[in-house]
């Protein structure tokens, strides 16, 4: 399994996925530990938000951390065969660690493009 994490300074988990260029990619190791195994630094066309190509770097992700995205990220990804999990942990490793040991990440706060709650 390749799990991305979208991170614009390659330190912490950042939002805004559709317009990120950096990616952490992490996989399992024979002991079933997270380590990451590549680094994406992608010009601003190949950035989802911008990108309207076929293959895409990405492509071969399963899943995809981030600390934000929209709904039309979210299905973009669907359509690519990545599933998307949004997260407010901002620690790569901590993050894909409890996603790979089925642990729920605490909660994203809402994007910009979903609806709020009504007071």
């Amino acid at each position: 399994m390749k799990i991305g994490v979208t991170s614009q300074n390659f330190k912490t988990i950042t939002g805004h996925a559709g317009k990120t260029r950096r990616f952490l990619i992490f996989s399992r190791d024979g002991e079933g530990n997270a380590v990451e195994i590549n680094r994406l630094d992608l010009p601003k066309a190949m950035s989802m938000h911008e990108f309207r190509g076929d293959a895409h770097p990405i492509d071969n992700l399963d899943v995809l951390i981030t600390a934000g995205c929209g709904n039309g990220f979210v299905r973009r990804m669907a359509e690519r065969g990545i599933r998307v999990v949004t997260t407010s942990e901002t620690d790569p490793k901590t993050a894909v660690t409890a996603l790979l040991n089925g642990v729920p990440l605490p909660a994203a706060a809402p994007h910009a493009d979903e609806p709020q709650p009504q007071h």
